[in-house]
């Protein structure tokens, strides 16, 4: 880019890169194996959740919010909870 940019639109923690920092730069793939594992970030889980849509009762979410931090995973676990104590035919 050959265009002087507004000060006022400079980002002062994240400037435009220079022809020196493009220089500089390697390609991710030939970092070491060992730094590409921690810059990928999280690891999938070997079991995984399905995203889903469902409607329930306001009082229910309610009360399962209230609980504080991790109402979902509470919803989860007594959905589990019915299903062991009301198998399907």
């Amino acid at each position: 880019m050959n265009k002087t940019p507004k000060p006022e639109l400079m980002d002062q923690d994240n400037p435009e890169w220079t022809e020196e920092m493009f220089n500089g730069s390697v390609r991710f793939t030939s970092l070491p194996e060992s730094l590409q594992v921690k810059l990928r970030g999280r690891p999938k889980a070997a079991v995984t959740k399905e995203r889903i849509t469902i409607r329930l009762s306001q009082d229910v979410v309610d009360r399962f919010r209230a609980s504080g931090a991790g109402w979902q995973t509470r919803v989860d676990a007594a959905l589990k909870d019915w299903l062991n104590s009301h198998p399907l035919v």
